[in-house]
């Protein structure tokens, strides 16, 4: 478990800001996608939500998939999921490989809620800030 973590907060730092310049998230996660050897599933907004505004998933074929969502804030945080998630995660990834005109005729806000309440549930991403 301890490897997880350490896995995690490395990961949150390759998603850092570079020398104080603040890249947009899509890039940021483009970037950590490359840097370790993952491909972007998705990339969505979070409409409606109280303290999240995006959310993406990286890809890492059999080994699993990392959520980062960009809070209100500007922070980001990242989790590992596992698979009781993945219908949710295929239907973001369809939905974003999907032409535009197509985009804009389907509907992905529910999925994007949906899934991000399953990782709260798991306790990943409480809607509130620990203080």
């Amino acid at each position: 478990m301890v490897a997880e973590h350490v896995e995690l907060a490395l990961f949150e730092q390759s998603l850092g800001n570079r020398e104080g310049l603040h890249q947009p998230f899509g890039d940021r996660v483009a970037d950590a996608a490359e840097k370790t050897a993952g491909s972007v599933l998705f990339d969505v907004r979070v409409d409606g939500d109280i303290c999240v505004q995006r959310m993406a998933g990286i890809g890492y074929g059999e080994t699993g998939t990392a959520i980062i969502v960009m809070e209100k804030s500007g922070q980001l945080r990242c989790a590992s999921i596992n698979g009781d998630t993945a219908l949710l995660v295929a239907e973001l990834a369809a939905w974003d490989a999907s032409p535009l005109s197509e985009q804009a005729r389907g509907e992905h806000r529910g999925t994007a809620i949906i899934l991000l309440a399953r990782l709260r549930g798991s306790g990943h991403f409480a809607p509130f800030p620990a203080g």
